[in-house]
């Protein structure tokens, strides 16, 4: 099994459309949430490159399928925000039915990254989204982001408040606390991605164990 080093990731291309995405082959693990989560920052904190993916002050800049490449068919895939944004209505839609076509159409999907604000987890739209992945069989990495901007205490109660309400989804669900400020929670984020892109490499044909 070969180790996956995130910082080998380099952007391949920003689609509009399912039709611009790369062939719907190898593994992808997306990256999804409201438009102030900080989606931007933890794919940068995750391979470690400051500009990789773009940030912004204004939430909602991600505007197109973002697709990046770790290694030759192994792709993160960084999905428009869904929520606030302070963009015009039309281009909300565009966005939400750029998601849906992804999310129900892409054969390539293997894992989601749910990312949320600690201080504001759990939102509709957040538990709908882990819901469908839930009953479409796809693991999900429950991620409260920012979470040095609470304490500690809190901190600790947040998370065990999601994993519990989590808990009654059923499916494979893993919630965990991260942050691109302090890079806390990286290590986890790395070996989930890692055990979700090993899990599903094909398997290799071993003709010496064969027997006749």
């Amino acid at each position: 099994m070969p180790r996956f080093n995130f910082q080998n990731t380099h952007f391949v291309t920003s689609a509009p459309n399912l039709d611009a995405m790369p062939e719907d082959s190898g593994i992808e693990i997306a990256f999804a949430g409201r438009s102030n989560a900080g989606k931007s920052s933890a794919l940068n904190t995750l391979t470690r490159q400051k500009s990789l993916a773009r940030t912004s002050k204004t939430p909602g800049r991600t505007q197109l399928i973002n697709v990046f490449e770790v290694e030759d068919g192994y792709r993160l895939i960084d999905l428009p925000g869904y929520g606030f944004a302070k963009v015009p209505e039309e281009v909300k839609k565009q966005w939400q039915k750029s998601l849906s076509h992804y999310l129900q159409n892409r054969e390539s999907l293997r894992g989601i990254v749910i990312l949320m604000d600690i201080r504001h987890p759990l939102r509709d739209l957040d538990l709908g989204l882990i819901q469908w992945a839930v009953d479409s069989d796809i693991a999900v990495l429950a991620l409260l982001t920012k979470a040095d901007k609470l304490k500690q205490g809190p901190r600790k109660s947040t998370l065990l408040k999601c994993r519990e309400e989590l808990l009654s989804m059923g499916g494979n669900i893993q919630v965990e606390t991260f942050s691109s400020l302090k890079r806390s929670g990286l290590d986890v984020v790395q070996s989930v991605l890692g055990g979700w892109f090993e899990d599903h490499q094909e398997p290799e044909s071993d003709t010496e164990s064969q027997v006749d």
